[in-house]
């Protein structure tokens, strides 16, 4: 039986892009994986499968892109260097997105090594197979979370990013750090995408919306912190998927106007560019609950609690520089997201 390589490599004169999906047993990474499956390209997908969370939610997003003759899995972490090393020499993507990373802000204070070991290590070894196995573009997650103790809204990529709250939002920041030193020693194009919450069917079980939803169907109150006084710029995962794919056939161009003068942290002088990728509509988080409450038809017991460490109290995405470049923007409305969500949740699990 041929492999998925194999097929792409007999179909590459018909114009079918061979892809590098990191993390596509993951949430955002199956749903990529599974939009660029079914348009006909081939999906090379990595991914360790650790257990961060639910392993079998891992696998069976997996099942579900292990449908196609065009997608092989390895299991494989990304901070491997010389399993990395031996799969980019292997495969030669042409395009590779990068989604797998050690996630969560609030993991990173308890368990600082793994985001040292997966978003660190790991993204130095996907740089490094790029370089040299002639990647056209990098597209790669960065978080809404660099913008750290910035206070000027929405956030711009236009802003300084240099403050940090968090372990993981470093290591983002980091990784844009990192992506742009080797599109200027060596060309590569690379995009950053800053991801602004995200939600929807197949989600991480270590988010908000899952568990709430989890606690309100077993009748548990449920957590709020900063007694309700956050707000965030929920973003549905098809929006996310849709800037990615479109953003991943456009790579990032050098900026012929870039000042070093008067340095601009969204663009360069090398072929580097990032994005804020965001639904553009900050909702308060009791208005994001009642839009669950409502799809549920369950009024839910709440738990009100301080702010807890790392975390910011308001996210909003400025993404007019994202609309520019591949005219798109994220613009599903929370109401229709959740109760997409709840419909998969009930399904998945079956109540």
């Amino acid at each position: 039986m041929n492999s998925a390589l194999d097929n792409c490599q007999a179909l590459s004169p018909r114009g079918v892009s061979t892809w590098l999906v990191t993390g596509a047993a993951g949430f955002i990474g199956m749903h990529t994986s599974l939009r660029l499956l079914a348009r006909g390209d081939c999906v090379i997908g990595v991914d360790n499968l650790n257990d961060y969370y639910d392993v079998s939610l891992k696998r069976a997003r997996l099942a579900r892109l292990q449908f196609y003759t065009r997608f092989d899995f390895y299991q494989l972490d990304v901070a491997d260097r010389d399993g990395m090393a031996a799969l980019f020499d292997k495969i030669k993507p042409e395009v590779v997105i990068h989604l797998a990373a050690q996630a969560g802000v609030r993991y990173s204070l308890t368990n600082p090594y793994p985001y040292i070991d997966s978003n660190i290590k790991g993204f130095v070894n996907v740089l490094e197979g790029c370089r040299h196995n002639g990647a056209q573009h990098l597209v790669y997650a960065s978080s809404s979370s660099v913008y750290g103790d910035n206070t000027a809204l929405p956030f711009s990529e236009h802003h300084s990013v240099d403050h940090p709250i968090s372990l993981y939002a470093a290591s983002k920041k980091a990784n844009e750090l990192m992506a742009h030193t080797y599109s200027h020693l060596f060309g590569l194009p690379t995009t950053g995408l800053r991801f602004f919450t995200v939600y929807g069917p197949w989600g991480r079980p270590d988010m908000a919306l899952f568990m709430f939803t989890k606690a309100i169907l077993a009748g548990q109150p449920i957590n709020i912190f900063n007694n309700g006084n956050m707000v965030r710029d929920f973003t549905f995962v098809d929006d996310i998927v849709e800037g990615l794919i479109r953003v991943a056939a456009k790579p990032a161009t050098l900026n012929p106007t870039f000042d070093p003068a008067k340095p601009d942290p969204a663009t360069s002088s090398a072929p580097y560019r990032v994005f804020n990728i965001g639904n553009n509509q900050p909702t308060p988080l009791m208005d994001y609950i009642q839009a669950l409450e409502s799809a549920l038809g369950i009024t839910a017991n709440k738990n009100y609690l301080p702010m807890q460490p790392g975390d910011v109290p308001v996210t909003a995405a400025n993404t007019d520089e994202l609309d520019a470049w591949i005219g798109f923007k994220p613009n599903t409305a929370v109401s229709d997201g959740v109760a997409r969500f709840v419909n998969w949740y009930r399904s998945y699990y079956r109540l």
